[in-house]
């Protein structure tokens, strides 16, 4: 699809500073420009390759003067970092607007569905699904029986949302995750084997939640796992059966949460973080990567370290441990000195 840099200026109410026809079908980074590309300069750092560049348009701030002729056409505007955004989430929002059903598919008479659906080829829609305004479900998906997704929602290639999960509005979840798979319930037998636990809960996700590529959310063993509203999850992160995630809470890839542990508003996880199961984790808590949580925090904390404690004593000793081996040998030598003045003494 093509634009054209007097479309790009009306879109972002910016001034056109050379030919308005210039036509543009991709989006690059200023040094790597080429014929047909658009790109932006914010930073003052790459201001040498608005002078080289191959891009036909570029987007500046409104106060920038050019000291050496341009072959790139400039689109003026008040913030080109804020600008060039702007551009990314309508060009992002103009390549994902698909609706229609695809074939081969199958989509069970019994759904219910709003306008502007897509259901791309080689999906699976079961039986009482409920779906909203403008939900676009791409190739290889699944949702299960019961189903209910709100406005707005993305399903991409291969995601597969489990039975009575219900998604709010505006979520986006990515290829290869998994929404309602069973609890990790097994309860131990006297001869060493596992009889599996049943789990007849559920998920839900509120509005305004992303999901990552291969992230698992566990349905509840009874009542709900809950993804509160604003929360966004990393790829390849483990969320256990009746966890509770509140809302704005960030978590970073490979993070794994056992069952039943609540989280609190705004926190920030780091990556490979390991929370184990039935904790209270407050709210605006901040856990570095590579963390294990093994107890409950109150509200605030910052914590690093396996098992966590605080962040600022956790770099102290750190300081302390990576000098452990001179630490090691100084002891030894005062005890040296202790022992031969104590012999001396005794001489």
């Amino acid at each position: 699809m093509k634009f054209t840099a007097e479309q790009i200026a009306g879109i972002l109410e910016g001034e056109v500073v050379g030919n308005p026809m210039t036509e543009v079908f991709r989006l690059s980074k200023i040094e790597e420009g080429t014929e047909g590309s658009l790109t932006f300069l914010s930073n003052p750092k790459y201001l040498n390759y608005i002078y080289s560049t191959k891009a036909s348009v570029t987007i500046v701030n409104e106060t920038f003067v050019p000291e050496s002729p341009l072959t790139t056409t400039l689109i003026k505007v008040q913030d080109a970092y804020a600008a060039f955004s702007k551009l990314l989430e309508f060009y992002n929002q103009v390549k994902l607007n698909k609706s229609g059903i695809e074939q081969p598919s199958f989509l069970s008479q019994s759904v219910k569905y709003g306008d502007n659906l897509y259901l791309g080829s080689f999906s699976y829609v079961g039986q009482n699904v409920v779906l909203g305004e403008n939900v676009k479900i791409y190739p290889n998906c699944f949702v299960g029986d019961n189903v209910i997704i709100g406005d707005n929602v993305i399903l991409f290639a291969g995601a597969k949302i489990y039975s009575e999960t219900v998604i709010g509005n505006n979520c986006t979840i990515h290829s290869g995750a998994i929404i309602g798979a069973d609890g990790f319930g097994f309860a131990p037998n006297p001869d060493g084997t596992y009889t599996k636990i049943p789990q007849i809960g559920n998920v839900i996700i509120e509005d305004n939640v992303d999901i990552g590529s291969c992230t698992t959310i566990d349905r509840a063993t009874m009542g709900s796992t809950i993804i509160r509203k604003g929360v966004k999850l990393d790829n390849q992160i483990q969320i256990g059966h009746n966890v509770e995630i509140g809302e704005n809470t960030v978590i970073a890839a490979q993070t794994g949460v056992a069952g039943s542990t609540k989280i609190g508003k705004s926190g920030m996880i780091g990556g490979q973080v390991g929370i184990s199961g039935h904790l209270t984790i407050g709210n605006n808590v901040r856990i570095q990567a590579q963390s294990g949580v093994g107890r409950n925090i109150k509200d605030n904390e910052i914590l690093q370290g396996s098992p966590t404690f605080g962040y600022n004593d956790f770099s102290k000793s750190y300081v302390h441990f990576k000098n452990l081996p001179k630490i090691v040998a100084e002891i030894e030598e005062l005890k040296k000195q202790i022992l031969n003045q104590k012999n001396g003494n005794n001489g």
